[in-house]
């Protein structure tokens, strides 16, 4: 028992192979699956995401505002001795999210001026 330590690496690599063949395994059972319905798998592979960018963009500077936010908040108005981490993963958040936010309101907007039903 004092070389368990061996079993580690071992049982590592048999569950990265191990999920790695299951996943192959799902994706090949359901792309039979589909050529049963008549489906095309290769078409349902590629989604088009229009606005991936601009999500990403988005929430990414929502994140650096609030991060700069928390800065200035930490070194010009709450001026404290101690270190205070909440503020900048509290604001990191909220930024991101309202980039995000923001990013579902283009998207909608953009969707309900291409179809006028």
């Amino acid at each position: 028992m004092r070389d368990a330590g061996i079993l580690i690496p071992i049982l590592l690599g048999l569950g990265a192979f191990a999920m790695v063949f299951g996943l192959r395994y799902l994706r090949n059972k359901e792309h039979l699956a589909m050529i049963e319905k008549g489906m095309d798998p290769k078409l349902n592979a590629a989604r088009p995401a229009p606005y991936k960018n601009l999500k990403w963009g988005l929430l990414l500077v929502g994140a650096g505002i609030g991060l700069f936010t928390g800065y200035i908040l930490h070194e010009h108005v709450l001026v404290v001795r101690n270190e205070n981490p909440a503020i900048y993963f509290s604001l990191l958040a909220i930024g991101g999210g309202i980039g995000l936010i923001t990013s579902y309101r283009i998207e909608k907007k953009e969707v309900l001026d291409r179809d006028p039903a």
